[in-house]
């Protein structure tokens, strides 16, 4: 797997945690209403689609046309001592 896939990948998986960490919360105000509780599927849907989007995203952010644009704003992965980015 390419570096570029792999940042993708744990991109997805990063985002997928941090909505899993939430979800106990979501699920006790879920239990409160019954018109969330119908919701409920729509949100875990949303939920895995924000994870697929946040992997994606990542992808097109590691494509050499973006990284060039990032680096005029100094935002780029290249080290500042001229080394190739890692």
């Amino acid at each position: 797997m390419s570096p570029k896939n792999r940042r993708a990948v744990r991109t997805a998986l990063q985002t997928f945690a941090a909505v899993v960490a939430v979800v106990p919360a979501l699920a006790a105000v879920v239990a409160d209403s019954t018109a969330l509780a119908a919701a409920a599927p729509w949100a875990v849907a949303a939920a895995a689609t924000a994870a697929g989007a946040a992997g994606v995203v990542a992808r097109i952010m590691a494509s050499p046309v973006v990284e060039q644009i990032l680096d005029r704003f100094g935002l780029g992965l290249v080290d500042d001592d001229g080394g190739p980015a890692q």
